[in-house]
């Protein structure tokens, strides 16, 4: 390609410098001739000489211009194919680098894989996310045994928490009482929530892939046609239905909040790899402009088997590829480890809960609504509101993650990176859930690189960034049952501006002041969400009307 390359330039300037020659022996030739010519008179001879030597220095200024825009021109198609070769070459060099990184370990327990996504793509195009056999970050760090003793220390801070209620309780009331009211009513109903679970995944089994399987064996070789937009049609109907019918179950019900977040959260999920599914294989499928003899097992091959998609349901990626990096073995302990340590995440966040929330805004009114006492109330959240964002991400993104990458083989495990040495926003937002970043830029990112062009990025980007505001604010709403856009407004105003704040943070200060924000944010969002939750059960309904709904109670609340 180089040389193909080389090779092109060569001639480009080749053409320049022959328009060049050519150009200066016409203006000789055209001397020689006026030379040659005897001049009628002095004065006619002093003119053409005049005329000649204007016309002489015009042509050599269209000439060197001419020149000029040539070679800017070739400069920027030499920079663009070295910048595309170089970037190729780089990604060549990490992933070999990744491969001789995890696969060179003495672990048995893992098998290489090759990808497809490895090839090479078309110039232009954004690189593929590509599958490779890896360990989750903090598996590796805990293997050093300064990093383990950080987990020994939340080990130790949650016996800790346990002794403390225990022993308050034989102090006060003279007999030990287990009280987990509040996480038995956070996760009530649970008989309907797996009801509901159940018959979500039964629907993407039997009318998702069979719908899919029919429009692929039907449907005539070439171009879009109308039987394409009527299952397009079909496709956007199911996930519409897909959103609303699940919600209406949810407020049918009065779910409680935790039972509502398994249900939302599971949702999002499954639509996030249906359209995965079907994205990453409907192309496959318009590619097939041959003219077949309508043989159904020809054209079904376009269509992954069943047990394709059923692996992708499962597995720990919202990606979709035919086949992934697989693990040898099984190893149940380490399965029995990762599910034990989501339940001692569930009761981490129980007792922060019923030690640093509940009391703060049990008694909520309109004393706390001052800015005196909101300002306290910010602060005295932002330590336990940080604690659950740690919670949560090794509890979903590490622990349970893993335990069901280990269950299925699945060998790709980088859930997540480093993000706790971000100097930036952005890096930030791609290593702290590479699940999810890697759906919204598979997906959203390339898509909308592709349609508006490489140069429109920032609206890309954008996008993005509203999309996933819009669907976690739109699990808080469902979980709470009330519509107060603080984390929408955090995503797309602080969130995103901090991205354009920190864009060159190669100061490892920029890492004190990511963590300095998101403990100011973790803070707002408990105290302001614990405030609107209290103000709901404490302070009168102002109207009975969807206003209420939408207008935060805990702003009018005059008990």
């Amino acid at each position: 390609m180089l040389g193909h390359q080389n090779a092109s330039q060569q001639s480009t300037v080749s053409s320049i410098f022959a328009t060049a020659r050519f150009d200066q022996q016409s203006h000789r030739m055209e001397e020689n001739s006026e030379n040659g010519s005897p001049p009628r008179s002095k004065i006619a001879g002093d003119a053409g000489m005049s005329r000649s030597a204007t016309e002489n220095v015009l042509r050599q200024q269209i000439l060197a211009q001419r020149i000029k825009n040539q070679a800017q021109k070739l400069q920027k198609d030499v920079i663009e194919q070295l910048s595309s070769e170089l970037e190729q070459l780089l990604q060549g060099f990490v992933t070999e680098v990744e491969h001789l990184e995890h696969n060179g370990d003495a672990n048995d327990n893992y098998t290489s894989f090759p990808s497809k996504a490895e090839k090479k793509r078309h110039k232009g195009d954004l690189p593929d996310k590509v599958f490779h056999m890896r360990r989750s970050m903090l598996t590796e760090l805990f293997e050093i045994n300064h990093i383990r003793t950080i987990y020994h220390i939340f080990v130790a801070i949650l016996i800790v928490f346990s002794l403390n209620t225990f022993v308050y309780d034989l102090v006060n009331e003279g007999r030990l009482n287990l009280d987990f009211r509040l996480m038995q009513w956070a996760l009530g109903k649970f008989p309907k929530v797996m009801a509901l679970w159940v018959c979500m995944q039964i629907s993407t089994l039997i009318i998702v892939y069979p719908m899919f399987y029919y429009w692929v064996v039907t449907r005539l070789p070439g171009p879009v046609n109308k039987t394409d937009l009527v299952a397009l049609c079909l496709f956007v109907v199911y996930q519409i239905a897909f959103v609303v019918l699940p919600v209406y179950y949810i407020r049918e019900h009065q779910l409680p909040p935790a039972s509502a977040v398994i249900i939302t959260t599971e949702q999002v999920r499954l639509i996030m790899k249906v359209h995965a599914f079907v994205r990453e294989n409907i192309p496959r499928v318009l590619a097939n402009y041959k003219k077949d003899d309508g043989d159904v097992e020809v054209r079904s091959n376009l269509c992954p088997d069943f047990s394709k998609y059923l692996y992708f349901l499962f597995a720990p990626t919202l990606v979709y590829r035919d086949s992934y990096p697989r693990t040898k073995t099984i190893r149940w302990n380490y399965v029995v480890t990762n599910f034990a340590q989501v339940l001692a995440c569930l009761l981490y966040t129980y007792y922060i809960f019923e030690r640093f929330c509940v009391p703060y805004f049990n008694n909520f009114n309109k004393d706390h609504v001052t800015p005196k006492a909101l300002l306290l109330s910010v602060f005295g959240c932002m330590l336990p509101g940080t604690l659950v964002l740690f919670i949560a991400f090794f509890a979903i993104l590490h622990s349970w993650l893993n335990a069901f990458a280990e269950m299925l083989k699945f060998g790709d495990r980088m859930f997540y990176k480093d993000w706790w040495n971000s100097t930036t926003f952005a890096n930030y937002y791609r290593t702290w859930n590479i699940v999810v970043h890697d759906w919204l830029y598979t997906y959203i990112y390339k898509d909308c690189n592709r349609l508006l062009g490489a140069k429109n990025r920032a609206g890309a980007m954008a996008l993005v960034f509203l999309i996933s505001a819009v669907v976690h604010e739109y699990i808080l709403t469902i979980c709470f049952s009330f519509f107060y856009p603080v984390l929408f407004v955090m995503f797309m105003g602080a969130g995103f501006s901090f991205i354009f704040v920190t864009d060159k943070g190669v100061s490892r200060s920029w890492n004190v002041f990511l963590w300095v924000a998101l403990f100011i944010g973790n803070g707002l969002l408990m105290c302001l969400y614990s405030m609107e939750w209290y103000a709901r059960i404490n302070c009168p309904v102002n109207t009975d009307n969807f206003l209420d709904y939408i207008i935060p109670r805990s702003w009018t609340c005059m008990i």
